[in-house]
């Protein structure tokens, strides 16, 4: 005899936080193309694997914030290479 049910998670849960996790990839790489690249870049990329490895029904959207994600470090490479520093400045 069980005294507490089953845990049982709410169906659609999961993919509404993928699809969350995906959105908020995307903001994050449009963001870190303008401030913070060397934060918001990485954490653009996880979310967008992590939205992708749940199922995510937005899949364009985690593939943008994939690479928006990719394209934040390649400009923070391309500043640190043209300023010879680990950040950029005006």
């Amino acid at each position: 005899m069980q005294l507490t049910a089953p845990a049982t998670a709410r169906p659609g849960t999961r993919t509404r936080d993928a699809d969350g996790m995906a959105v908020a990839s995307f903001i994050l790489g449009l963001l870190g193309l303008l401030v913070f690249n060397v934060f918001l870049g990485p954490t653009a990329i996880v979310l967008a694997a992590a939205s992708l490895w749940r199922g995510t029904g937005r899949k364009g959207r985690a593939y943008l914030g994939m690479g928006l994600g990719v394209a934040d470090l390649l400009v923070l490479l391309a500043f640190m290479q043209m300023d010879s520093t680990l950040s950029w400045s005006f």
